[in-house]
């Protein structure tokens, strides 16, 4: 299989991010595919001129979880896996509050880790290097937003996905987007939003909407979140 590894770069906070490394899950079940993950800040990217950055707050929402996942990625890849996948399902299916650290504390719990790892993560400012690094790899790329895919030096943002595909279906994707890749100068395929798919999309990121703690900048997202918050 030519595209055997890909580098998914994920904010934990995006709704869109999660639901496309459900997708990604499944097609790794299905093609033994190797799913490296790497970070993206949203925060960074839609950070107001004057405002801090996310490594200059004692706490900050993604870009802190995401220094937990930089201690567990340093010890194992599969440990950061089960902590997108905790933090995930908690705040885009549970509508519950990840970024609360006293959350990430029970979190880190479930998935068989110490809770002092927070703190850990908090006390090595290392930790901020290597967000920055995954991220600036991104925008380096052209990128602004998250998924991106890297599948060797090719970089795709998306899919961008509301009830990811599962079985046949997902391969299906697996395809397009592959196939995407393999040629480096289609640059974009995007299918417009009509009122009823608005409507759908707030449907199924009601939990997200419920969960958040912030209000979503949209430069160059797929969607306005902010009408979907008030149906």
């Amino acid at each position: 299989m030519k595209h055997s590894t890909v580098d998914f770069h994920f904010d934990p906070m995006c709704p869109f991010a999660y639901n496309t490394s459900l997708w990604i899950r499944e097609v790794r079940e299905q093609l033994d595919v190797n799913v490296n993950w790497r970070f993206f800040s949203l925060e960074e990217i839609n950070r107001e001129n004057g405002k801090k950055h996310p490594w200059e707050r004692n706490w900050s929402y993604g870009w802190s979880l995401m220094r937990i996942g930089v201690l567990l990625r340093r010890s194992d890849m599969t440990l950061l896996d089960r902590w997108y996948a905790a933090i995930g399902h908690e705040l885009h299916v549970a509508g519950g509050k990840p970024h609360d650290p006293d959350v990430a504390r029970r979190l880190l719990g479930e998935i068989g880790v110490g809770a002092d790892l927070l703190d850990e993560a908090l006390a090595d400012p290392s930790t901020h290097n290597e967000i920055k690094t995954d991220h600036q790899r991104v925008t380096t790329a052209g990128g602004y937003g998250a998924p991106t895919l890297f599948f060797g030096d090719q970089c795709l943002f998306g899919p961008v996905l509301v009830d990811p595909p599962t079985g046949k279906d997902a391969l299906t994707l697996w395809d397009v987007v592959t196939g995407m890749a393999d040629l480096p100068h289609v640059y974009e395929l995007q299918r417009p939003k009509s009122g009823p798919d608005l409507e759908y999309i707030g449907r199924h990121l009601r939990p997200y909407l419920d969960g958040r703690d912030w209000v979503s900048i949209n430069r160059g997202e797929v969607v306005d979140l902010e009408p979907l918050r008030r149906q």
